[in-house]
């Protein structure tokens, strides 16, 4: 039993020393045991390590390329039953995590989206990046047949156990549309259970985003097209039972 939660960092050392006693502060408010894991890129570019260190974070390398790379290191290496992944700039408000963690065991869902697209949320984001994220979750909910508003995000709560048995192909932030539907097609005859739960998403505190726009929506693109023959190949939806 416990928490999980997972960062996934790409010098982001001075917004973690803001965050991390910010995540320790609400985690400990869902009343369970709780380990906080940092995913630092393969080789360290900062001195996150001695942030982790001082916050008594488990700092880990990334094992594998990209940010589904760092992903799956932090699957790999999760020791809790249920895992809490959130960004590390700054944009997803730790505040949110005992609401998340209360809809999650109440609701008994599978997942627990920090949504910026639900009733109550917002988002500080560039327009140009509204608009692409809303035109990209729309396409995804259609043609994945996924019932959430919030697709791309990451902040979110999953079980450890469900998500290590899905095998992940993407490389990019498209895993996490991909993770999404891999977890569903595990599910066989039984529809995803989502929770969503407002956040206020706010622009990164320290540092450059990492995200390039025209890779980004080529990426997403060629792997939408990919994971739509994935669920037809599957047969996805299926009658519930």
């Amino acid at each position: 039993m416990g928490i999980s939660v997972a960062l996934l960092a790409y010098k982001e050392e001075e917004n973690l020393k803001i965050l991390l006693p910010q995540i320790i502060e609400n985690v400990e408010k869902c009343g369970e045991e709780y380990e906080i894991i940092i995913v630092d890129t393969e080789k360290p570019l900062d001195n996150t390590k001695d942030v982790c260190d001082k916050f008594g974070a488990r700092y880990i390398n990334q094992e594998m390329p990209g940010f589904a790379g760092a992903f799956k290191t932090a699957i790999k290496y999760a020791k809790k039953d249920k895992f809490l992944i959130m960004d590390s700039d700054g944009s997803h408000p730790p505040v949110a995590i005992p609401a998340i963690h209360k809809k999650f065991v109440q609701d008994k869902c599978d997942v627990v989206i920090g949504s910026r697209y639900c009733k109550g949320g917002k988002t500080n984001d560039a327009k140009s990046s509204q608009i692409m994220s809303h035109l990209l979750n729309f396409a995804y909910r259609v043609v994945l047949g996924l019932r959430a508003k919030d697709l791309s995000t990451d902040y979110r709560m999953y079980h450890t156990k469900q998500l290590k048995r899905v095998k992940l192909k993407c490389r990019n932030y498209d895993v996490l549309e991909e993770v999404l539907l891999m977890l569903q097609l595990n599910k066989k005859n039984h529809r995803l259970k989502f929770g969503e739960v407002p956040i206020n998403f706010q622009k990164r505190m320290y540092g450059e985003s990492k995200r390039r726009l025209l890779p980004y929506i080529a990426t997403f693109i060629s792997t939408l097209v990919r994971l739509f023959f994935v669920r037809v190949k599957a047969g996805f939806p299926k009658r519930s039972r």
